[in-house]
């Protein structure tokens, strides 16, 4: 194919690359400093990934595919395939968004917006995908709903209800707000930072509660409330893994972070452990979040340094290795292959007798919910047509804060007025406020509905009143 001359060719470029390539094309003596930039990338290279390295000059940024389409969602619609997030319960019934069997444009107009939207059997289907894939893969093993992922109390009681899994809290609070839920201590696993004395001595009159320490500070206050416990340690591999490789997402990686126990301090845990009759029977490590395929053999390496640790406790029963699995957020992101993820524990951690726990947050409820939202306005400022929700990026942090989208999607389309497209933006007043750049979608009007895909997880949970717009409507569907 024939690139025109006023389209950058980014195609066989790392996202890296790419970068490099359009400050180049737009620092060119002979470029229109206001001018799009249009870029055409290649199947390896995200526009997530390289809007975060580009800074302001993003806004001039004109992302196309390789048939120069908007973008690769709107080039499968255009071929006749389905959009990318599209499943079996999720998708359009008689020109109408639905989630299961909710009609999105019918809650919207129930309950009003914003809205989160969660489906509870989206949740109980990721939990039992996630069991098998274990099972097949001969472990023996506990899930651990991670709450801090969303800790509806209507989705808690239906995980205990239903007895699907146990919880993993990172806090007092929310062990307090688990155990109000209907969960016992016996169900759930405790995996804080930075505790205080008052977090301690809450932990300490807990019988049965699974407690696991990241700091030499909390193992030795927690020996001294109660000396001759069952504790878990976690442990830093210093190898850790994100979604697109992104740093802010890695918990464990080069840069020495505050989470858990590195290797050259496990002595000095042992003998504070054994200072206080403190029986170590599990170790616990969290090396990042919304790993995909791409992120496997980065994850297998940092099991195998995780391994190292194993052999240092000889009354070990459990490995629990944290949460992080992730779903896909654009149209280039594979869905996480389940049976690799798990043989790839189970060739580290397999017949070794232990008990291999998960806590995954994202993977079980992320993909389970949407945040319903109202367009307020469309207006083109120069080159740039814009489309206001009546949502902010205070009801769903991660696009802004971490470069995970949740993809805006039409809730009743009207193919018969074309497609446009669009920067869609929030009602805060913070320039971070950006849902989506660049993005194709069915012609909008004010007082359409939008659903943002993605936002059952991380969403409500870090939710904030900024600008007193907190306000939002929140409903779980069973079904």
């Amino acid at each position: 194919m024939t690139v025109p001359a006023d389209i950058i060719d980014c195609r066989g470029l790392s996202p890296a690359l790419t970068v490099l390539r359009i400050k180049q094309a737009s620092c060119s003596s002979d470029a229109d400093p206001d001018a799009p930039l249009r870029i055409l990338l290649g199947d390896g290279c995200a526009r997530e990934q390289v809007d975060q390295a580009l800074g302001a000059l993003r806004d001039r940024v004109r992302y196309l595919a390789g048939d120069l389409a908007a973008d690769r969602s709107a080039t499968a619609e255009a071929a006749g395939k389905p959009p990318w997030w599209q499943r079996p319960d999720l998708g359009y019934r008689d020109g109408r968004l639905h989630l299961g069997e909710s009609d999105l444009a019918q809650l919207a107009g129930q309950v009003g917006t914003p809205a989160y939207l969660y489906r509870a059997g989206r949740v109980a289907e990721n939990i039992v995908r996630v069991s098998a894939a274990l099972a097949a893969a001969g472990l023996e093993h506990q899930i651990y709903y991670a709450i801090k992922a969303n800790r509806s109390p209507a989705l808690l009681t239906y995980l205990r209800t239903r007895d699907l899994c146990g919880v993993d809290v990172c806090s007092t609070r929310e062990l307090l707000h688990a155990l109000s839920c209907g969960f016992r201590p016996e169900g759930m696993s405790f995996t804080g930072t930075s505790l205080s004395a008052r977090d301690l001595a809450t932990l300490a009159g807990i019988d049965g509660l699974r407690v696991n320490l990241d700091s030499l500070s909390s193992l030795d206050n927690l020996g001294r409330l109660s000396p001759g416990r069952e504790v878990g340690l976690r442990v830093n591999p210093a190898i850790g893994v994100g979604y697109g490789e992104n740093d802010r997402l890695n918990y464990s990686g080069a840069a020495t972070t505050k989470f858990g126990i590195y290797r050259e301090h496990l002595d000095q845990a042992k003998e504070i452990a054994a200072r206080w009759g403190l029986r170590i029977v599990r170790l616990h490590l969290h090396v990042g979040c919304g790993y995909l395929d791409p992120q496997l053999d980065q994850f297998g390496r940092a099991l195998d340094a995780a391994a190292g640790f194993v052999e240092e406790f000889p009354e070990l029963r459990e490995i629990n290795l944290g949460g992080g699995l992730g779903v896909p957020h654009t149209a280039t992101d594979a869905p996480l292959d389940l049976a690799r993820w798990a043989a790839t524990i189970a060739q580290r951690f397999g017949n070794r007798g232990l008990t291999v726990a998960v806590e995954p947050g994202d993977y079980l409820i992320k993909d389970a919910g949407v945040l319903l939202t109202t367009v307020t306005y469309t207006e083109r400022r120069r080159d740039v047509l814009f489309a206001g929700l009546d949502a902010g990026f205070n009801l769903a942090m991660e696009p802004a804060f971490y470069g995970l989208p949740c993809e805006p999607v039409a809730v009743e389309p009207r193919p018969d007025e074309g497609e446009e497209v669009y920067t869609l933006v929030g009602n805060i007043n913070e320039a971070l406020d950006q849902w989506a750049v660049g993005h194709r979608m069915p012609r909008l009007r004010e007082g359409d509905r939008v659903a943002l895909i993605n936002s059952g997880g991380y969403a409500a949970s870090m939710r904030s009143d900024h600008c007193l717009r907190g306000d939002v409507a929140e409903v779980l569907s069973i079904d």
